[in-house]
């Protein structure tokens, strides 16, 4: 398993639509084959800026996930809203602590 990490900067004025469709599609992303965990963070000293941070089985999920319809029809959405480029980590998760 491992964690994928994107970083995405809106315009101020596109927030609201952004997080409407989030929470329309939020089940769906979570729901896809080799998903395990999906949530969305907000910068607090800058909120235009957001962060989604998921857990996928294997790379192969994830590259599954996006070359799907979902991930497609979802990303042409959201990319609308970008002032600036995206940024994305695929991360091993090394410690844990509850």
């Amino acid at each position: 398993m491992f964690v994928r990490i994107v970083k995405m900067s809106f315009h101020e004025d596109k927030i609201e639509a952004f997080l409407t469709n989030f929470h329309e599609v939020k089940q769906n992303i979570r729901n896809f084959p080799g998903n395990r965990f999906l949530e969305l963070y907000q910068d607090k000293n800058n909120p235009s800026v957001f962060f989604t941070y998921s857990y996928w089985e294997t790379e192969a999920d994830l590259e599954n996930y996006r070359k799907s319809e979902l991930f497609i029809e979802v990303w042409a959405y959201t990319k609308q809203f970008f002032n600036a480029k995206p940024e994305a980590w695929s991360v091993d998760k090394l410690v844990s602590l509850e």
